[in-house]
C-alpha cells in the first residue's frame, strides 16, 4: 500500500456515505474504499444513513453526525471520507463537530489524480482543478488549515498555495487556463497532422482499472505503469500497431472514468479526453470479471456523449475474461468482444472486431497479374498483406489483404474462382 510522504503509517479513515436512492449508494461505497485504499488510507469503517435529501448544514442527521463523532474519538480516527460533493458550510461545520479532517468524494479523486500525473500537462490539469475546486472552500478557514500539513486532501498545489489570498489563487487559475490552452492548441496541429498524413486514430477509453494499459501493453510492448489502482494512468499515452490485415493504426491510451465522476474533472481533463473526440473507433474497454461491468460500460458511454462523442464507432471490450465467473448478459457480436489482456485470450477476434468498425475496411483476393505488371505485384506488398505468392505460368498469383483504394485499382485482376 502507498503511504503518503511524511507519514509512518497509513491515514485511519471512516467513510461516510447516504442512501437517498438516487444511486447504488452500496456499490458506490465500495468503490469509495478502493478510492480510499488508492490514496492510501485504511478504513476502519463505513457509515450509512438513509435519508431523502442531505442535511444542508451537516450533510448527515445532528444524531448520526454525533455516533460519528464518537466513533472518532474511541477509534482515534484521522480522517471522514464522504461519498458525495459537500458544500463549503457542510465540511466546515462537521469538521468544526467532529474534530476530525474531512474530505469529500471529488477532493478525494483529485488527490488521487495529483500522485498519479506524470506529465507536465497532467500536473497543471490536476492543479487547476484542485484550486478551481478549493477557491470558494477558503472562506472562514481557521484550524482547517492548520492540518493541512500533510495526508489525503493535500497533495498537488500544497499548503503554501491555499493559503494565499484568492486574488493570488485567481491569478495562478488564469495562468494555468493560458498555458493549457497553448498545450491544447499544440495537441490539435498534432491531431490534424495525423488526419493529414492518414494516420487512423483508436482510443482506448473505460472504467479505471479495467485494464486499458495492460491492453495497450500486449497489443504494442508499450511499457505503461500498471498497477490494480484506481487512476494508475492518468496521463495519455500514444503508441502504433500494425494491425494483421496490415493497417498501420495509432492507439490512444485515456484516463479512466468511475460513476459520478464530477463535472469539474471531467471539464479539468476534457483536453486529454478529446483524443477520443477525435478517433476513428473507440474501445470502451470494462472488467468482465466486475459484477457492474455493465454499469462500468455506461458511465463510459454517458461520459462519451457528454464530451460530444456521438456517431463514432464504439467496441465494447470485456476484459479480464480470464478472472471472470458472471454469466454475460451481453451477447458476443462485432460490438462486444471477450478477452483477457493478460494472458492474449480472444485476441483474434478482437482483431477481426476492430477490422469490421474501422473506417476504409479491407478486403480479402486473389490475384492474377500478368509478368509485364511487376511493378504492381510490388505495390500490393507494400500496401496490403500478401498470404501467398507464386509465379504461374499465366501470371504472378497472389492472395492478399487491401484496403478499398487498392481492390479498386486491381479489381479487373481478381480471380473469382481460383483455376489452380
Amino acid at each position: 500500500m502507498e503511504l503518503y510522504e511524511n507519514s509512518i503509517k497509513p491515514e485511519t479513515a471512516v467513510l461516510v456515505t447516504l442512501d437517498t436512492g438516487d444511486f447504488d449508494a452500496e456499490a458506490s461505497l465500495a468503490e469509495l474504499e478502493e478510492l480510499a485504499r488508492t490514496a492510501g488510507a485504511e478504513v476502519y469503517a463505513k457509515v450509512t444513513q438513509k435519508r431523502e435529501k442531505p442535511d444542508p448544514a451537516t450533510f448527515v442527521g445532528s444524531g448520526r453526525l454525533r455516533e460519528i463523532k464518537e466513533l472518532c474519538e474511541n477509534a482515534d480516527i484521522d480522517l471522514l471520507i464522504f461519498d458525495s460533493e459537500l458544500t463549503p458550510s457542510q465540511l466546515r461545520n462537521i469538521e468544526k463537530e467532529t474534530d476530525v479532517r474531512v474530505v469529500d468524494r471529488t477532493t478525494l479523486i483529485l488527490d488521487i489524480f495529483a500522485a498519479s500525473a506524470r506529465s507536465s500537462e497532467g500536473k497543471l490539469q490536476v492543479e487547476l482543478a484542485q484550486l478551481k475546486y478549493s477557491l470558494p472552500r477558503l472562506t472562514g478557514k481557521g484550524t482547517e488549515l492548520s492540518r493541512l500539513g500533510g495526508g489525503i486532501g493535500t497533495r498537488g498545489p500544497g499548503e503554501s498555495k491555499l493559503e494565499s489570498d484568492r486574488r493570488h489563487i485567481r491569478r495562478r487559475i488564469h495562468s494555468l487556463e493560458t498555458e493549457l490552452a497553448q498545450l491544447e492548441k499544440r495537441r490539435e496541429r498534432h491531431r490534424e497532422r495525423r488526419k493529414k498524413d492518414g494516420v487512423t486514430a483508436v482510443a482506448i477509453v473505460g472504467y479505471t482499472n479495467a485494464g486499458k494499459s495492460t491492453l495497450l501493453n500486449t497489443l504494442t510492448d508499450a511499457g505503461v505503469f500498471v498497477e490494480d489502482k484506481l487512476f494508475a494512468t492518468l496521463d495519455p499515452t500514444s503508441r502504433a500497431l500494425k494491425l494483421p490485415d496490415g493497417r498501420n493504426i495509432m492507439l490512444i491510451d485515456t484516463v479512466g472514468f468511475i460513476s459520478r465522476l464530477p463535472h469539474k474533472l471531467v471539464e479539468a481533463f476534457k483536453s486529454t479526453l478529446e483524443e477520443a473526440v477525435s478517433a476513428d473507433l473507440i474501445l470502451n474497454v470494462c472488467d468482465a470479471s466486475n459484477e457492474e461491468y455493465e454499469e462500468h460500460l455506461s458511465v463510459t458511454n454517458d461520459i462519451l456523449k457528454e464530451l460530444g462523442v456521438e456517431n463514432k464507432p464504439v467496441l465494447n471490450v470485456l476484459n479480464k475474461c480470464d478472472k471472470a465467473e458472471n454469466v454475460f448478459t451481453l451477447p458476443e457480436n462485432d460490438k462486444n468482444v471477450r478477452l483477457s489482456a493478460l494472458n492474449g485470450t480472444g485476441l483474434d477476434r478482437f482483431f477481426e472486431c476492430m477490422a469490421k468498425l474501422l473506417p476504409n475496411p479491407r478486403k480479402s483476393v486473389k490475384l492474377l497479374l500478368p509478368f509485364n505488371l511487376g511493378s504492381a505485384a510490388a505495390e500490393i506488398r507494400k500496401a496490403g498483406v500478401v498470404s501467398f505468392e507464386e509465379y504461374r505460368p499465366e501470371g504472378i498469383y497472389i492472395e492478399a489483404v487491401l484496403d478499398e483504394t487498392g481492390f479498386k485499382k486491381f479489381r479487373n485482376f481478381e480471380l473469382k474462382v481460383e483455376n489452380s
